[in-house]
């Protein structure tokens, strides 16, 4: 796929009758910003202009047996999920290659759900932090990252994998983010059968039923992010092997579980360690390349927990779990353990240029 060819992804968003349609506004030129610490030589026009690809706010969302609604997705599609006002809401890639970022307005909750195609980056923000201000696609990126812009002061641009301001008024603000939980189509229904998923329109279908980039652009080991600069140095792993990763916090580095790594200890794996202070643990799902990572604590119960063929169980009570964290069977059947926010899917080669110095806890 060219870098021609990413711009007529807005040709595609703007046929759906998504959103709004391309503006006039042709965005900002990278050598008119001074964006902080960014490095200029990773900073790209990526040749849509601001909202070229437009964000939605507040799409419609149908139960998960609304076969017309659903039919663009297939069973391996992989979705975004996210919890809003006590709701999972589920975000298929299929929409978000063409929208990148849905503001949701629900109660009182301002929620962001972002995923950047180029890069496999699935996040989710609490806007109420920037006075509830909606994100744009900016046509911008940064290190191949989308960077989103806030419709109240537009010059603050936001690369999305650093989840704060690198330009604008807004610079140096940090986003609050929100757990997220990612998996397979096929693996949500059997997750949270009483969810919601983002609908479309039956004659949409051959617009969101394919990938735009192109099966061969997700390929692990395909290097190519569009002739978009990215940062190459760290090979540890594939470019674009799917990773679960958690940031850098309170002086402890970047830490990240390639999902090969875990593909190959079986159908499912656990593991246990420390995170910013407290106990953690990633849960892996095979079947649903599923990675999620939790506080192992129910209630006041901490707990350890090994896999075997069934899923995850507890040392501590023999209660079963699934890789979202939920008790299914036994006396802690319905608990829920806290998924940890800022953990997130990315593809490798993106991960290991906005965290440098991260521990595989994996090879």
């Amino acid at each position: 796929m060219s870098r021609s060819q990413y711009g007529w992804l807005a040709v595609l968003a703007v046929a759906a009758g998504f959103g709004a349609a391309c503006g006039d506004d042709p965005g900002m030129e990278p050598d008119e910003l001074e964006c902080g610490d960014l490095d200029p030589a990773y900073l790209a026009d990526g040749g849509v202009g601001r909202d070229g690809i437009p964000a939605l706010t507040n799409p419609l969302f149908v139960p998960l047996d609304d076969g017309d609604r659903t039919v663009y997705l297939s069973e391996d599609s992989r979705v975004i999920g996210v919890e809003v006002d006590g709701e999972w809401l589920a975000l298929p890639h299929n929409v978000m290659y063409r929208h990148e970022i849905v503001n949701l307005n629900v109660a009182d909750e301002r929620v962001a759900v972002t995923y950047c195609p180029l890069t496999g980056s699935a996040l989710a923000f609490d806007r109420g932090l920037v006075d509830d201000a909606e994100f744009g696609v900016s046509g911008l990126l940064y290190q191949a990252n989308l960077i989103m812009y806030d419709r109240n002061s537009e010059d603050s641009l936001w690369p999305q994998m650093a989840g704060a301001a690198a330009c604008g008024p807004r610079e140096g603000r940090v986003l609050e983010r929100r757990p997220v939980v990612e998996t397979t189509w096929a693996g949500w229904r059997e997750l949270y059968p009483d969810s919601r998923v983002l609908g479309i329109d039956p004659s949409l279908v051959t617009i969101y039923g394919i990938n735009p980039y192109g099966i061969s652009y997700e390929h692990p080991d395909n290097p190519d992010f569009i002739g978009f600069p990215i940062p190459r140095d760290d090979r540890r792993r594939p470019p674009k092997e799917r990773v679960l990763g958690l940031p850098a916090v309170s002086g402890q580095p970047p830490v990240a579980f390639p999902f090969h790594a875990m593909n190959d200890q079986g159908d499912f794996w656990t593991a246990s360690f420390d995170y910013a202070g407290e106990a953690a643990t990633v849960f892996w799902d095979a079947g649903r390349q599923a990675a999620v990572a939790v506080r192992p604590v129910a209630g006041s119960q901490a707990l350890t927990f090994q896999a075997d063929d069934g899923g995850f169980v507890d040392n501590e009570t023999g209660s079963r779990w699934n890789v979202t964290g939920q008790a299914t069977e036994g006396s802690l059947e319905g608990a829920q353990l806290e998924i940890i926010a800022g953990a997130y899917v990315a593809f490798w080669l993106p991960w290991a240029a906005f965290h440098p110095g991260t521990s595989l806890f994996i090879e």
